[in-house]
């Protein structure tokens, strides 16, 4: 490995496998004639990092859904357990974000939320909460920054009652 992918690997995982996979194919094209299997091989490293990336994308969107519960829902009890959500949440992607992935899933970012908004929606009408659920933005009202931070204490929304 040389010392360009060596220092790509340590800094930005995912962009290192993205360019590994490129190689391999690359010498799968030039038919070189190793004991190797190069096309399952890039396979097998670009889905390593794409594993990476929609971890991100995953928690992402759990950040979203509980965000969108806090500001919203006027339920009290399980905003605790919304938070801590959040925090775990943050805690992975602290583990998984590099710059590559965080350009991939900032520019995603509205389909994650689109993603997100029935299944908040539903569960906030299935407590009850119509009023709520009808209050939900159509587009995120965060950018990836604000999602990535700690959520501010929320306060319940003004019809009170219910738990999503």
């Amino acid at each position: 490995m040389t010392s360009r992918s060596a220092a790509l690997y340590e800094d930005d995982f995912y962009a290192w496998t993205q360019e590994q996979a490129a190689t391999l194919r690359r010498l799968a094209a030039e038919r070189w004639n190793l004991p190797l299997d190069l096309e399952h091989l890039a396979e097998e490293v670009e889905d390593l990092g794409k594993e990476q990336r929609n971890a991100v994308r995953s928690q992402l969107r759990r950040i979203i859904e509980h965000r969108l519960k806090l500001r919203y829902s006027p339920a009290r009890d399980p905003r605790s357990g919304w938070l801590d959500s959040i925090d775990e949440a943050r805690a992975d992607i602290e583990d998984r974000l590099t710059r590559t992935i965080r350009r991939e899933v900032e520019a995603d970012l509205p389909r994650l939320y689109a993603q997100v908004l029935p299944k908040v929606a539903r569960a906030l009408e299935a407590h009850g909460e119509r009023e709520a659920a009808a209050r939900l933005p159509e587009r995120c009202p965060w950018t990836l920054d604000e999602l990535l931070a700690p959520p501010p204490e929320e306060k319940p929304g003004p019809e009170g009652g219910g738990a999503a």
